[in-house]
């Protein structure tokens, strides 16, 4: 699919683009694994849709892609979701989904006795229903290509950490969502991976005052996992990135 010399975004900002056959879209692309898994990504020729809720950090990114469209928003928008949508069909399609936007919820993390109500339904409405409803719409563009969609999960989703009740309730429903899509859509590859623990924003602020620097940064470990999981096409399925990453 050859994408023009030049493919505007939604919010109206354009970036050049280079003769590419893949087309990827990435959420919560503007830092951390999202922003890692862009840069490997387009130097392996793919173009890019990267969507964030920073406008400036966003574009940023972009600037330093060769292939990529901007599309700044929330994913638990509606208006975010079609704008999304919108870019994706501007591209000519669509072969690849990665819903890595997420959120903690509560901050610093609460015991559940203690956790707000109104935190635990945002935390849902960003990490479970806005990745369901926007590989909803994209469907068509990914059964047309028998594409994948890959689901960043956690180990929070399967083991019980004191604190991590919120956020691993939110994981565990998007792992069950990634099973059962990956038995109604057997033409698609559906993965859903924990990417292991990784020095971002995200943990220093799930951690505040802990030493984080033992940490691997995203692209040590959970990158080349899941360029290798992308490449492969491994089976639908949920993996872990500590089992991914390839024999040297």
């Amino acid at each position: 699919m050859p994408s023009g010399p030049g493919l505007p975004s939604v919010d109206g900002m354009t970036h050049t683009t280079t003769e590419t056959t893949k087309t990827a879209l990435i959420t919560g692309a503007s830092r951390g694994l999202g922003r890692a898994l862009a840069h490997a990504l387009a130097a392996d020729g793919w173009h890019l849709i990267i969507s964030a809720r920073g406008v400036d950090d966003l574009e940023s990114v972009a600037k330093e892609l060769p292939a990529a469209t901007a599309v700044p928003g929330d994913i638990s928008d509606s208006w975010h979701r079609a704008g999304l949508a919108d870019a994706v069909e501007a591209a000519g399609g669509l072969e690849l989904l990665i819903n890595n936007a997420s959120t903690l919820g509560a901050a610093p993390l609460p015991r559940l006795a203690d956790y707000p109500a109104d935190a635990l339904q945002r935390a849902f409405a960003t990490n479970v229903v806005g990745p369901l409803a926007l590989t909803q719409s994209l469907l068509p563009e990914l059964r047309a290509r028998r594409g994948a969609v890959l689901n960043i999960s956690s180990d929070a989703a399967v083991e019980a950490y004191e604190g991590w009740g919120g956020y691993g309730a939110t994981k565990a429903a998007l792992d069950q969502i990634s099973h059962v899509l990956s038995v109604e859509e057997p033409d698609l590859a559906v993965w859903w991976v924990d990417p292991g623990e990784m020095r971002t924003r995200m943990l220093a602020d799930a951690m505040p005052g802990e030493d984080l620097s033992g940490e691997p940064l995203p692209e040590v470990l959970a990158v080349p996992a899941l360029l290798a999981l992308i490449g492969e096409r491994r089976p639908s399925g949920r993996y872990r990135a500590a089992d991914l990453v390839p024999v040297r």
